[in-house]
């Protein structure tokens, strides 16, 4: 999926508070500019984490492993509507009952994320996600030791892998 270099997203503090705003491309190309994002953990109760492997289209970290929902908050939005419409875009279902994990911020070499981290617990027989042929090429669960095992072999994004051995043992008392 091509995204609209042009599309806006907000320019916020480490709070999370709106203090302007930027193009996509001016918040991918360097800028370092403070940008929100959605991530979304999809949970079993055995703790295994359903992680999906990005589209080769994607201008990010294309073809590696990520958190089953991640996108952008558009310009306008609140974090608690882009976390459902991202989780309708991308897996197709109603993340209604999702709960914020922590909020950080992450840096790439080209960019500066807020990240809202959210999860949610499924029953894996019932989960039914509808892939959105653009933006996924391929999803299934990871037990924990297949996602310790990954680490450090480039399969993850880096962020995936950065925000996992924060997030794991948030998740495992939840269990």
């Amino acid at each position: 999926m091509k995204h609209n270099p042009d599309e806006l997203f907000p320019v916020v503090d480490e709070t999370g508070a709106v203090i302007g705003s930027a193009t996509r491309a001016e918040c991918h190309g360097g800028s370092m500019l403070l940008h929100p994002v959605v991530h979304l953990h999809v949970v079993a109760p055995d703790g295994s984490i359903f992680l999906q492997k990005r589209s080769m289209t994607k201008d990010i970290q294309p073809g590696k492993w990520d958190t089953a929902v991640g996108g952008h908050i558009d310009f306008g939005e609140k974090v608690s509507d882009a976390i459902l419409r991202e989780a309708r875009e991308e897996l197709g279902i109603d993340a209604a009952e999702a709960r914020l994990l922590k909020s950080y911020v992450f840096t790439s070499t080209v960019e500066r994320e807020l990240i809202n981290t959210y999860y949610i617990m499924v029953n894996p027989e019932e989960f039914k996600p509808c892939l959105a042929a653009d933006e996924v090429d391929e999803a299934r669960f990871w037990t924990k030791d297949e996602i310790e095992a990954a680490f450090g072999l480039d399969i993850l994004t880096p962020n995936l892998e950065m925000e996992l051995k924060t997030i794991l043992p948030l998740i495992q008392e939840r269990l």
